[in-house]
């Protein structure tokens, strides 16, 4: 029985791996690296175009949607370049067919994209989770207490606002907050909820019980707006994220695909 016997190229090119794990490592880290730059410029522009003072600043649904392009562009640009570093880098294949090295270059430029993600998304959650500690940290240390953080205590304020002088409610301030929490969490706050606290309203704050059932309705509705509109923000901003990510994903595969059909033409052309 007769045996077929393989060139030692051919041989040779199926045991090397179809990836080139050091060009979409390099790849991987420039996308990785001009998205921290390209996020940090957009930042300081975002606060440069935010202003306390009323009419000098754009508008907050304008501010997003500039941000939200920007953010399309920028993953745009970081895994175009990072892919197409990617694609240039990778060893030459012989013998291959034309799509098959299509294949392996678009595969190149998306690994890459996946792996800068990645490292990405672990060094800003990183980031983050370091800043908010220490920044808690520093709340509880400096007021001697734990520090909650939450955005219900400024509605808790204005529930406890007296009309004249001020009154002391340290004592009820935290059932106070446990009602909002509670009520923000289930959609609503009820009936008895909201009786109670007209109550210690009315008597820590010298309010008819009328008007105190008004002040707990007027605050809960400006709670529950408050807490749509970060509801829908977050919304938007995972919409957007998304949008990029997909965007960059394509811009990496297409720009690799470009930097390596660069490559082999420069040796063909050598």
């Amino acid at each position: 029985m007769s045996q077929t016997t393989l060139p030692e190229s051919v041989v040779g090119e199926a045991s090397v791996s179809g990836v080139s794990w050091g060009a979409v490592a390099a790849g991987a880290v420039v996308i990785a690296a001009l998205s921290l730059m390209l996020l940090a410029f957009g930042a300081g522009m975002g606060f440069s175009a935010v202003s306390p003072w009323s009419g000098s600043a754009m508008s907050t649904t304008t501010l997003g949607v500039v941000a939200g392009i920007y953010l399309l562009v920028a993953a745009c640009l970081s895994s175009a370049v990072g892919g197409y570093i990617a694609g240039r880098l990778r060893r030459k294949w012989a013998r291959l067919h034309t799509h098959e090295v299509y294949f392996r270059d678009t595969a190149h430029g998306f690994i890459a994209w996946a792996f800068a993600t990645v490292i990405t998304a672990a060094f800003l959650a990183s980031a983050s989770a370091n800043i908010a500690g220490s920044a808690v940290a520093g709340l509880a240390q400096a007021t001697g207490r734990q520090a909650t953080g939450s955005p219900v205590d400024y509605y808790t304020d204005a529930l406890l606002r007296p009309t004249g002088a001020p009154a002391s409610t340290a004592d009820n301030r935290g059932e106070v907050l446990r009602i909002l929490n509670n009520g923000l969490r289930e959609g609503d706050v009820s009936a008895t909820d909201r009786s109670y606290l007209a109550q210690l309203i009315a008597g820590k704050t010298g309010l008819s019980q009328s008007d105190a059932e008004k002040r707990v309705g007027e605050v809960i509705d400006q709670a529950k707006v408050a807490a749509d509109t970060a509801r829908k923000a977050a919304a938007r901003f995972s919409l957007w994220l998304a949008a990029s990510l997909l965007l960059g994903a394509f811009a990496a595969s297409l720009a690799a695909t470009e930097g390596g059909q660069l490559r082999d033409r420069s040796d063909i052309e050598v």
